[in-house]
């Protein structure tokens, strides 16, 4: 189990269709954190390129590669470790998976996840996403990368985040702390994206690490933010609030076996 305590930064960004423009401001927030202190750093779902469909799938090729050359070059320059929220990947056939990697100090990918849980939902006349028209699931295995520097990180990616049995899968691998790289919608995330956040931390006795997006994207889409980072006793430690930022804590291992300790309820699962 994770013994030390570090600075962790979830970056809160406003992406848009112009990749160059949206990894400049990914830098700078990356840059802010560091020169902060933090160790671990993290960028929102679609950090890259946050528009179209038919925009998305034509330029996929070349915004993974943009948004691997950045994520390698940023984690080697300042030294952190780097959470890549998610980017396309293609998958062939007119579809991309939903991409999330997470970078080492060195600029080395050290584990990766495609997503799973796909956002299929109709909220009301104006307002319905089909996530499965052009993107395809990735494998549902749990994506965990264990350090003892930086604890035992389980990746997932928005969606993923309202279903609780892949987080008991990724816990049950070693996961302390999960990350959920974010781009909630402002309809579901102002009713429920700090319950199922706390929900997550609390029933699995892990920290949550939230990047997000927010704002307007285009005309046709709105963002909820509020970047998070949430303690295993479901405690909000950082907010990023409604505008482009961090939301910054510590990671703190004693704390995690503390409430482990205190309320161990994972050792108590009869399913």
């Amino acid at each position: 189990m994770l013994s030390t305590s570090y600075k962790a930064s979830a970056v809160q960004m406003n992406s848009g269709t112009n990749v160059d423009n949206n990894l400049e401001q990914a830098r700078r927030l990356i840059k802010q954190a560091a020169d902060e202190g933090a160790k671990v750093i993290g960028l929102p779902e679609n950090f890259a390129f946050l528009g179209g469909l038919s925009m998305r799938i034509e330029r996929a090729g070349d915004i993974m590669e943009k948004a691997k050359a950045f994520l390698r070059d940023c984690s080697r320059e300042f030294g952190i470790y780097l959470l890549g929220g998610s980017y396309p990947r293609p998958a062939g056939e007119g579809r991309v998976y939903n991409h999330s990697a997470f970078y080492g100090p060195d600029g080395t990918i050290l584990a990766s996840y495609d997503k799973i849980h796909l956002f299929d939902v109709t909220l009301s006349e104006d307002e319905a996403y089909v996530e499965s028209d052009y993107i395809r699931p990735g494998r549902p295995e749990p994506a965990v990368y264990q350090n003892e520097s930086i604890g035992n990180w389980g990746l997932s990616v928005c969606y993923d985040l309202r279903f609780p049995e892949y987080y008991r899968q990724v816990v049950s691998d070693g996961a302390e702390i999960l990350a959920i790289p974010s781009a909630f919608t402002y309809t579901t995330g102002r009713d429920h994206w700090l319950p199922l956040l706390q929900a997550r931390a609390i029933e699995n006795t892990s920290y949550v690490f939230a990047p997000a997006q927010t704002g307007h994207h285009g005309k046709d889409r709105k963002t909820w933010g509020h970047a998070m980072l949430v303690d295993p006793w479901g405690e909000v430690l950082s907010d990023a609030g409604t505008e482009p930022g961090l939301a910054s804590a510590h990671i703190d291992g004693h704390r995690l076996a503390e409430v482990r300790h205190a309320i161990p309820s994972l050792q108590h699962r009869r399913l």
